[in-house]
């Protein structure tokens, strides 16, 4: 039986890429709550320093760095001075990512490169260096964020659902790599959550109710909902667990 201690984060520094809100906020609030020492990311110094001055004011260790995940020599740089001015990162939640939408046959070139760029190169470059450090030191966990798309097609998000289908692959292949270095590395699959990057589908009155009638839990999803998977691969529970995607969806990918 697991000991509920092997889920106690509190030696564990986390990096959280794409943080400053949403989804990745809420995966650092669950990570520090567990007990981690959190470093958020974004671009945005703003949109970052409000959100780290929120998770201090409850408490939480809390610190900021603001860099691009698709800046090979930024990250290189950041994480470099996370690691010499916080200590070392024992896991990486690459987090950061965009969505566009649009019709396939409309859809521009240059749109789905940046996609791409955002939502797959970007996890490659930070898990590159972050892993390199891991490797070093003969352990770490990195938790990769992907979606129900990459399982699920659905019209006008083919590009998005392809970068996410090579972020599923992407986790695999790492383990195979990565895991005889001592490091394990899975992921996480949201369903359709309720978050502001998501308020204009929520309040699309015809489009809630398909999802909630499609997906067994009955409701959209919500920030805390992701606590557990991520407190779970973060932490030593998962130590034996390797190359995994787990959907929290509901139920929406178990059922036709």
């Amino acid at each position: 039986m697991t000991s509920p201690t092997a889920l106690d984060l509190t030696d564990r520094i986390v990096l959280v890429t794409g943080s400053s809100r949403g989804l990745g906020f809420g995966l650092a609030r669950s990570l520090a709550e567990s007990g981690a020492t959190v470093v958020l990311n974004a671009r945005r110094e703003d949109r970052l320093a409000e959100a780290a001055g929120r998770l201090r004011d409850e408490g939480h260790r809390i610190h900021q760095f603001a860099f691009d995940v698709c800046d090979e020599a930024a990250v290189v740089a950041a994480i470099q001075s996370i690691e010499d001015g916080i200590g070392p990162i024992e896991v990486l939640v690459n987090n950061a990512g965009i969505q566009q939408r649009g019709p396939f046959l409309d859809f521009a070139v240059d749109d789905f490169r940046r996609l791409v760029e955002a939502n797959l190169v970007s996890a490659f470059i930070v898990a590159k260096s972050a892993g390199a450090r891991m490797a070093a030191r003969g352990h770490g966990k990195i938790i990769n964020i992907c979606s129900v798309q990459a399982e699920l097609g659905r019209a006008t998000i083919a590009p998005y659902s392809a970068t996410k289908g090579g972020l599923r692959m992407l986790t695999r292949g790492m383990c195979a790599e990565l895991g005889p270095l001592g490091i394990q590395v899975n992921a996480i699959a949201p369903g359709y959550f309720a978050t502001d990057l998501t308020a204009a589908l929520v309040d699309d009155a015809e489009f809630s109710a398909w999802l909630v009638k499609r997906t067994p839990g009955g409701r959209w999803g919500s920030a805390e909902d992701l606590g557990g998977a991520v407190v779970l691969f973060a932490s030593a529970a998962s130590d034996f667990i390797n190359g995994q995607i787990l959907f929290v969806d509901g139920g929406l990918t178990a059922v036709v």
